[in-house]
């Protein structure tokens, strides 16, 4: 069944979340229950593409930076040390924000918190395009990486809310379709609309896009999005925080999104194209679009995730792209040229897609009465992780090199791997 709009009256998944029995999972039975009736004031239906779009500007916002940084440091006289610090004011209000968005999307809406942030990071993206000094469009950034940072998180649990568990991985994979894109357009995008108008004609296009996105998403929610949605639960705010790591359950997926993070969000991945320039020789220009082909995976898998969860079910897509990322890692340590890198790449975005995708949709169900908190929870533990395996495998190429540190990763993703089969226990 296609599931073509998020809509407020749509099924609920049954409550076996985490934070009521927690040695219990979703499994495909929830899909059945029947379906909570529509009450006023809940939010209309709104098609997926919207949700797609609006992950697709807070993604490329992050990663519109990366070609721009040198001709940012040069504009402002500065080095790029100097320079990186607009990717540091970005990315760290963007993971911290996790701990208020959730609670305040339960409580207000998600949708319509969502709709303010997409607003408000577009404004911020504007803003950026009058900058004088480096100091203000780091504060410009920071902005910017705040109010982003509570876009996907909410949309994906109003998802949770709206989708019957046996459909939801196929629609976040839908959703997660913007997010894709904007890992592979935005960085080359960004590049060359700066080669011909400057760089701050990126933030602009974009901070354009993003209003136009916020305002479609205003105009669909109408008059619900100056009021609390009937449906709202109202939640715990930060207390909830506390229902998720009181299980055991609870505490598993927490470690298992930090770890995550660790060993490939922060860790091997990040460092893929310094190894192409430094081990295999590459230019910066040509290790680009090799480390882009992680886009193309992960595309595929937004294409094929309903016949892959059919076939392989949750614990199977685990199983498979965990075991498929140590191998592939495996393979990136042993790589004689850049040829076999571009193939890896490509094929790790969709194994990587198909075990972090189980996580994701069980994220949405550790905690049904408050999904907000839950999925920015999870958020937050990726970002921590991401954070640690950045200096961790940074030492670690110091003391046994780029090759040794993807073997090293390799060995621990496997384990992760087994851990995770091991507590989804899911039907």
């Amino acid at each position: 069944m296609r599931v073509p709009s998020i809509t407020g009256p749509a099924g609920f998944p049954a409550g076996r979340g985490l934070s009521t029995r927690p040695a219990a999972r979703p499994t495909q039975l929830d899909a059945a229950r029947r379906p909570v009736p529509y009450r006023p004031g809940m939010p209309p239906a709104i098609p997926i593409a919207l949700f797609a779009l609006a992950g697709f500007t807070t993604g490329a916002g992050m990663r519109m930076l990366d070609p721009l940084l040198p001709s940012i440091a040069a504009a402002f006289g500065v080095g790029i040390a100097e320079a990186a610090w607009l990717i540091a004011g970005f990315v760290l209000p963007y993971g911290l924000v996790q701990l208020v968005a959730g609670p305040l999307g339960d409580r207000l809406g998600k949708v319509r918190i969502a709709c303010f942030a997409v607003l408000l990071f577009g404004l911020g993206l504007i803003a950026s395009t009058f900058a004088t000094r480096l100091g203000g469009l780091v504060a410009l950034r920071a902005w910017c990486g705040l109010f982003a940072g509570a876009v996907i998180p909410l949309l994906m649990a109003h998802i949770a809310d709206s989708v019957p568990y046996a459909e939801r991985q196929v629609t976040i994979s839908r959703f997660l379709t913007g997010m894709v894109m904007a890992q592979l357009l935005a960085g080359s995008g960004a590049g060359l609309l700066a080669e011909q108008a400057g760089w701050r004609a990126p933030f602009l296009v974009l901070g354009v896009l993003a209003l136009g996105i916020g305002g479609l998403l205003a105009l669909r929610l109408g008059p619900a999005l100056w009021r609390r949605p009937a449906a709202a639960a109202g939640g715990r705010g930060m207390a909830a925080y506390l229902d998720l790591l009181r299980t055991a359950s609870g505490r598993w997926l927490m470690a298992i999104a930090f770890l995550d993070g660790a060993l490939l969000f922060g860790g091997a991945f990040p460092f893929t194209g310094a190894f192409l320039i430094e081990e295999l020789g590459r230019s910066p220009g040509e290790a680009g679009p090799i480390v882009a082909g992680f886009g193309l995976g992960a595309f595929a898998y937004t294409r094929m995730a309903r016949p892959l969860l059919r076939r392989f079910g949750e614990r199977g897509l685990l199983t498979l792209g965990g075991g498929a990322l140590a191998v592939l890692l495996t393979g990136l340590a042993l790589a004689p040229a850049w040829p076999v890198v571009a193939l890896i790449q490509v094929a790790m975005g969709l194994a990587f897609y198909m075990f972090h995708g189980v996580l994701q949709t069980l994220a949405t169900e550790a905690l049904p009465e408050a999904r907000g908190t839950a999925v920015g929870a999870f958020a937050l533990a990726l970002f921590l992780g991401q954070s640690a395996g950045s200096l961790g495998f940074g030492l670690g190429l110091t003391v046994i090199g780029y090759r040794g540190a993807f073997l090293a990763a390799a060995i621990a993703v496997c384990a992760l791997a087994l851990w995770a089969r091991r507590g989804a226990r899911v039907a």
